[in-house]
């Protein structure tokens, strides 16, 4: 590994650790004297790219940011940290690629995402069925929101 800062090709690894992403982080040290320097690179393992089936059969590369996208608009002004929308994307991406080896269809996706998302925020939750579900009109809305609404109600009478 080259020092990004003196361009030396000597380095020593001085720590490795898994982080999240299917990376290594490894801490590096210049060899060379006059540097020295610290630095952080991540190692990623290379894979066959895994293409997304769309509803109307084409094929596109899997990418997370279309989810992060998702989840973002979803979550407009909604009390939903950063934090919980990257630990959704990273945890639906590894799902995906323990799951399925070249194709995925989009619906999986869609599904593992609604599904962490109705534990999340509702409001989220319902913004995103709305349109991963393509509602129709305010029926679609009711239907999905039974359930939750009766286990609430349910909740709330426990509570007393």
């Amino acid at each position: 590994m080259m020092c990004p800062y003196c361009r030396h090709d000597e380095t020593k690894v001085i720590d490795s650790r898994a982080s999240e992403d299917f990376a290594i982080r490894r801490r590096r040290e210049c060899l060379n004297h006059t540097c020295a320097r610290r630095f952080t690179t991540y190692e990623k393992i290379e894979e066959a790219p895994l293409k997304v089936i769309k509803k109307d059969g084409t094929r596109v590369p899997f990418d997370r940011e279309k989810i992060r996208s998702g989840l973002e608009k979803a979550c407009y002004k909604r009390p939903v940290k950063d934090e919980v929308i990257e630990r959704i994307i990273s945890e639906v991406e590894a799902d995906v690629y323990r799951e399925f080896d070249r194709e995925v269809p989009s619906r999986d996706i869609g599904e593992r995402v609604f599904n962490m998302l109705r534990n999340v925020d509702q409001v989220a939750f319902v913004r995103f069925a709305s349109v991963y579900r393509e509602f129709k009109d305010v029926n679609d809305f009711v239907e999905e929101l039974e359930p939750m609404l009766r286990a609430s109600a349910k909740a709330a009478r426990l509570s007393q």
